[in-house]
């Protein structure tokens, strides 16, 4: 019975010893994993907000309600409406009951509420800076065609088969510069660059590039390396395959994720405009290279736009032609030293790409002539309805002036009068003129600065 016990537990002895030796093992292992993959960039990683880019769609919030109105009071008669008939219009624009009063008021220096001197009913309509402001971006537009132009091109390079459905570019076209027309105005205005064709298989209208041109196929981060190598004396293998990183602030950065960002740098990769049909990417290391070009691929779109941003789902149209991954999102949270994504200004229905090296505090870096426009608006919403009684007292000011400049000239007028005449009635009578000339003056002062108020 001794020797039973002892061999029994002789034999629980060494599974214990084997069980122990195999967790030892097993988070060997384990350690050995978490390390490997701490000197890769991880692929899910928590998004941290940047004030700056979340107050930028704040206001662009505001501006995309303050376009449908100016859409809907352009497409008017007179580009005037009712304001009887302001509310049931304004359904049409998601604007609940009562609701469009209240929003137009907000902005006195965009829309104008005004009573017609016949019919006293009130209209609205829009203000003269407002009107200014879209005639600037009406001309900016037009006189950026011709980049316009370069930019459709690069885009169509970028694509696998240098086709992209037409659809999918008109619904990008403000982001990209393009005019409303741009079917008429860009691509069959310029046949040697643009054809248009039907698919047969889908029916859909495709954009095809006629001719490449391997002059365009410079990148605007191979620029951007040029200008840090020349102006820092940065080494140039360093920043062979590197990309402009500056991440938001509160982004935590530990020891083995500056290492991965380090080695990912170093990284190469394939060019967005080089064709990669022929190369064999089943590999590792194939994979890696284009999972980096599809960055520098982003990157590339978002350099074309006017604005240097795009909606997420905009960048998604172009995914398949352009080889993007599928989970985007996740993709550019990655790299978030980059890119920032923004959920604001649309109740978080739609994501904001922002190329983070384009901004500071808020404002791009390098403006151009069609952003600048834009931002007008932007300063119109934003100034406060306070401001507009200060312009009509201005304009009140102004006219009080010119009255006193006729009321100068009116006294001289008299004097002249009265010199002339040189009698004692006459000068009871030029007094009196005088006097009555003054009165019916200042009465139209009077009238003129109650009507202002």
């Amino acid at each position: 019975m001794r020797i039973l016990f002892s061999y029994t537990a002789s034999i629980l002895k060494r599974k214990t010893l084997t069980l122990h030796r195999n967790q030892l093992i097993l988070y060997n292992v384990n350690f050995t994993r978490e390390m490997s993959q701490s000197t890769a960039i991880p692929k899910k990683l928590q998004r941290v907000r940047d004030h700056g880019y979340d107050n930028y769609m704040e206001v662009e919030k505001k501006m995309r309600k303050v376009l449908k109105f100016q859409d809907l009071l352009l497409s008017q008669h007179n580009q005037t409406i009712l304001i009887p008939r302001l509310d049931t219009l304004a359904r049409r624009l998601g604007f609940k009951q009562h609701e469009a009063g209240a929003f137009i008021l907000k902005f006195p220096h965009v829309f104008e509420v005004y009573e017609h001197p016949v019919q006293r009913i009130l209209y609205c309509r829009l203000t003269r800076m407002a009107n200014l402001q879209i005639e600037q971006e009406r001309n900016a537009l037009i006189a950026q065609v011709p980049e316009a132009v370069t930019r459709l091109r690069k885009l169509l390079m970028m694509s696998n088969t240098g086709r992209l459905r037409l659809e999918h570019v008109r619904i990008a076209r403000s982001a990209f510069g393009l005019p409303d027309d741009f079917e008429y105005s860009v691509i069959l205005k310029y046949p040697q660059y643009f054809r248009l064709f039907d698919a047969k298989e889908t029916r859909n209208k495709y954009i095809e590039l006629v001719e490449r041109d391997e002059s365009l196929a410079v990148c605007a981060i191979e620029k951007a390396r040029e200008k840090e190598h020349r102006e820092k004396g940065i080494d140039a293998e360093n920043v062979r395959f590197s990309f402009l990183v500056n991440f938001p602030p509160g982004f935590k950065i530990g020891k083995y994720y500056r290492i991965a960002v380090w080695k990912w740098q170093r990284l190469p990769y394939w060019s967005p405009y080089e064709d990669v049909s022929g190369y064999d990417l089943r590999s590792i290391e194939a994979k890696k290279r284009m999972e980096k070009r599809a960055v520098a691929t982003i990157h590339e779109l978002l350099s074309l736009t006017v604005e240097k941003k795009i909606t997420l789902e905009r960048i998604a149209h172009f995914r398949m032609a352009m080889d993007l991954p599928k989970k985007l999102k996740d993709f550019l949270l990655q790299h978030q030293g980059i890119f920032y994504i923004s959920t604001r200004g649309n109740h978080g229905k739609l994501h904001t790409v922002f190329l983070r090296e384009a901004y500071k505090k808020g404002e791009l870096i390098v403006p151009n002539d069609l952003y600048l426009a834009r931002r007008k608006l932007a300063e119109l919403v934003l100034l406060s309805p306070r401001k507009a009684k200060v312009d009509r007292e201005l304009v009140g000011y102004r006219r009080s002036r010119v009255d006193d400049d006729m009321l100068l000239m009116a006294g001289a007028h008299v004097e002249n009068d009265f010199q002339d005449l040189q009698g004692g009635n006459g000068t009871v009578q030029d007094r009196d003129s005088q006097d009555d000339l003054t009165s019916d003056l200042s009465s139209d002062v009077d009238s003129d600065f109650v009507d202002e108020d």
